[in-house]
Parts: C-alpha cells; structure tokens; sequence
C-alpha cells in the first residue's frame, strides 16, 4: 500500500482502522509500513479522498 502525500491531508482516518498499526502519522505526512502490512485494504476502503493506492 502506498500514500499520495499530494492528495493526503493527515486526517488519520486509515490509522484508526488498521488492525497490525502499520500506519505511522507525523506532523508532516502519513506513512505505510510495507513490512507490517497485511493488505487488508481497510484503510484504502475508509479513505475520504481516496489517498491510498495498492502498491504494484
């Protein structure tokens, strides 16, 4: 999984429905942690602008 930082405005949205924390918010930007991810796409479906795309 990966976040457009362009279209991302670090609402948190996705951190709170990720069920193994792979998700790391800072004052600055949103990150997915690949290694902990699961590709459960929960935090794909929540997005309220569609910032999260699945990784190729």
């Amino acid at each position: 999984m990966k976040i457009n930082r362009e279209l991302c405005d670090i609402c948190g949205t996705c951190v709170a429905v990720c069920p193994v924390d792979a998700i790391i918010v800072s004052e600055f930007f949103v990150e997915i942690d690949n290694e902990i991810c699961t590709n459960c796409l929960n935090c794909l479906k929540v997005c309220p602008i569609k910032a999260i795309e699945e990784s190729e």
